[in-house]
Parts: structure tokens; C-alpha cells; sequence
């Protein structure tokens, strides 16, 4: 059957079919272990579960505004207010179906057939999706010095007159990278006289760890919510273990955000009013959740770390932040996606690779589950990768061989 360009232009989500992958396995009973997920495994805030029960119960779960109701985007003005330091208006916000949803209007409202959008390496998987579902083309940006973050001086001269957007992601995934303030002054500074908008994808930026704050955009420049060329997007999903939810937003200039709400409108309409009921009620509520996830994610980093460093010839960043470490494994295979498949099969450890945030030889290693996977995982890669180790492995009544 024929398909649309655009259609045959776009990939499955990596990140997704590993996820069914993974949950394949474990229902046919073999002990997977899953280094590869994108979702803390925390529970949601009991305030948001029951403002959800209480609506549920109401029976009333009925069509918002399409951009998201008031009381959810006066919660999001709030959170601005006490994050960002800035005062917005409800004209400033979208609440969208999550933060990828809004990423995407964002693109479709500011990007037209052949403009550019560049990012810098690693990237998040969707980044070149989106861009080309918006009928974009995408342009990565790689660092001269092989580390992950690029120089300002790298990503103006990867912008061009066909650029119309920067997309940024601090903390990074996958690297756990948290951008520094020179660099992004710099490029907001730079973008902001060549018209060219930034997206500063902002969904982690309350998990980072050893006392760190990160640096928000709107630190980087004295233009107003409304004159700066800046689009803020945020969720529910990482900080409140939230990701079943589908809530995100967007803030910046309401000439912008009404443009993203007219798209939404036809799109897909409001998101889930039961799922805002249920943010409103995370975000106005108790904070006390996003600090446990704070300090259990970074205790699983300290192990995961710790662990990873005893593998020979196995390179390893400290993340500042998210949940996941960015590993080369290069000095065992330059083929990401043949040494995921190789772990996969010897080991049964789900990882993801490299190879789709754009560098090859690395493996995505995510610690938002239970510490004790963290530990068994590594204990598998560990002995798979070890040629001088023992010829099986048992993990109770399975026994590995190489």
C-alpha cells in the first residue's frame, strides 16, 4: 500500500518498541532486566490520584478548551512565578497531551516546508521526527571535542537563513548533561537578533543532583515572556512520575501560543480533562514526591556509576542530572545497535543505542528503576563483555552461556 512522504520519511520510536519489547519478555517469564525505560517508577502524588478519583466519581469528564482549562493554566503560571521568576499571563500557556505534544505544535506553528532546525548531539530519539513531520529538515550538531555539549560558536554556524528554531533539551537525554550558562546566554542572545526561535524542552530540569540548579533560559535574557524568542516547554511526566497522564505545556508569547492553540484545536482537541484535573492537583500539592525521586534517582546514579567504572575500557560521564548515563562502548563495539541486540540476547538487558541520539559506539543506560536491577543489570554486562569470565551465569533458574 502507498504511503505519504512524509509517512515513509518517519521511523518507529525506538525507546517505545524496546519498552514492548521488555514487557513482551517479562510476561513469558524470563528475568529481564530494563536499563532502557524513560519513566521513573515512583508513584504518582496521592494528591493528583485523588483529585482524579474525585472527578472520576463526579462523572463529569467533559470537553476543556482545547488550550487547557483555567484552573490548570493558573497552576502552570504559578509554577513559572516560583521556577523561572517570571509573571505570565493565561495567554502565555498551552496545556497540551504531553510535553512531546507541545514540542510538536510548537514546530508545526513556527516551521514551514524546508527550514531548518538545529539541535545539538546527543538528542533525544523524536528530535528528527518531529522536525520532519513539521516538513522540516532537522540538522544535529556535533561537538568538535566529542563531549556533550557543543561550543556557541558550533551551533551559529550550523544556523543558517533557512533556520527557523533551535531546540534545546538541559538536562539532557540522554546524557545527563546540564547545559552551562555561557552557553546557553550565548545562543539565546544570538538567536534573539536573528529571529530564529529557541524551544528549551525543560522536562527534567528539576531532577539534577550534587546541589546543582540548572540555569533557565529566561535567566539568559531581559526581553519580556512576550518579546523574547523563547518557548518554555515543561509536563508532569519525569518530576511527578506522572507519564501515563499525558500532560504538558508550553510557555512564551501568546501571539505563538495562540497559533499552537489553534493548531491543538484541530489536532486533537483539549487534552484528558481528568489528567489536568489530576496535574492541577500535583502541582498546587505537596512537593515532598519530586524530592524523594530527587534523591533515590541520584543514589541509583552513585551505584550505577559506581558499578560501571569497574568494567575495563568502559567510558563513563557522571550525569548532573535525569536518569539516564550515556556510556561509550566503543573499546567493545563501534555498533551501538548490534551490541543492544548482543546484551539483549546473551543477558536479556534492555538497553538503547546510541546510535539514535546520534553517536554511535554509545549505549543509553536509564536508572529510574529499582536499584537492584541497576546492580543485576551491570552484573550481566559485566560478565558478557569480560572475555576472561566465567562460561555461564546463573540468575536463579536461568543460566546464562556465552
Amino acid at each position: 500500500m502507498p504511503f505519504s512522504q512524509i509517512a515513509n520519511s518517519i521511523g518507529a520510536s525506538v525507546t517505545l518498541q524496546l519498552n514492548a519489547k521488555a514487557a513482551q519478555m517479562r510476561a513469558a517469564g524470563e528475568p529481564v532486566i530494563h536499563l532502557g525505560g524513560g519513566e521513573p517508577k515512583s508513584k504518582a502524588p496521592q494528591s493528583s490520584i485523588d483529585a482524579g478519583v474525585e472527578m472520576l466519581k463526579s462523572g463529569e469528564i467533559r470537553y476543556t478548551p482545547a488550550s487547557g482549562t483555567a484552573a490548570l493554566k493558573d497552576a502552570i503560571i504559578s509554577y513559572t512565578a516560583l521556577h523561572y521568576g517570571r509573571q505570565v499571563e493565561r495567554a502565555n500557556v498551552i496545556a497540551s497531551a504531553g510535553a512531546k505534544q507541545a514540542i510538536m505544535v510548537a514546530l508545526m506553528a513556527l516551521v514551514d516546508p524546508g527550514d531548518e532546525v538545529v539541535y545539538p548531539v546527543p538528542y533525544w530519539v523524536s528530535y528528527p521526527e518531529m522536525v520532519r513531520l513539521a516538513g522540516g529538515n532537522p540538522v544535529a550538531v556535533h561537538p568538535a571535542d566529542g563531549s556533550f555539549q557543543p561550543t556557541v560558536e558550533e551551533m551559529i554556524e550550523a544556523i543558517g537563513p533557512r533556520t527557523k528554531v533551535v531546540l534545546l533539551n538541559s538536562p539532557n537525554n540522554p546524557s545527563g548533561a546540564v547545559f552551562d550558562r555561557e552557553f546557553l546566554a550565548g545562543l539565546i542572545e544570538y538567536c534573539q537578533q536573528e529571529d530564529v526561535f529557541v524551544l528549551m524542552d525543560d522536562i527534567y530540569h528539576r531532577l539534577v543532583f550534587d546541589g546543582r540548579h540548572p540555569v533557565h533560559c529566561y535567566d539568559c535574557t531581559d526581553y519580556s515572556v512576550d518579546d523574547a524568542k523563547l518557548l518554555v516547554l515543561n509536563g508532569v511526566s519525569k518530576q511527578y512520575a506522572m507519564t501515563g497522564f499525558r500532560i504538558g505545556w508550553a510557555v512564551g508569547p501568546r501571539d505563538l501560543i495562540k497559533t499552537m492553540s489553534n493548531i491543538q484545536s484541530h489536532q486533537s482537541g483539549n487534552p484528558c480533562s481528568l489528567s489536568q484535573h489530576a496535574a492541577v492537583a500535583a502541582i498546587e500539592g505537596d512537593q515532598d514526591s519530586v524530592s524523594q525521586l530527587g534523591r533515590q534517582l541520584e543514589q541509583n546514579r552513585d551505584e550505577l556509576v559506581r558499578l560501571l567504572r569497574e568494567i575495563p575500557g568502559l567510558e563513563v560521564d557522571i550525569p548532573q542530572g535525569t536518569f539516564y548515563c550515556f556510556c561509550n562502548f566503543r573499546a567493545f563495539d563501534e555498533d551501538s545497535t548490534r551490541l543492544a541486540a548482543y546484551l539483549l540476547d546473551k543477558v536479556q538487558v534492555v538497553t538503547v543505542p546510541g546510535i539514535e541520539f546520534g553517536m554511535d559506539g554509545y549505549l543509553r543506560l536509564s536508572y529510574c528503576g529499582a536499584l537492584e536491577d541497576v546492580r543485576e543489570g551491570v552484573r550481566r554486562i559485566k560478565w558478557i563483555l569480560d572475555e576472561n569470565g566465567s562460561p555461564e551465569l546463573a540468575v536463579g533458574d536461568t543460566v546464562f552461556t556465552r
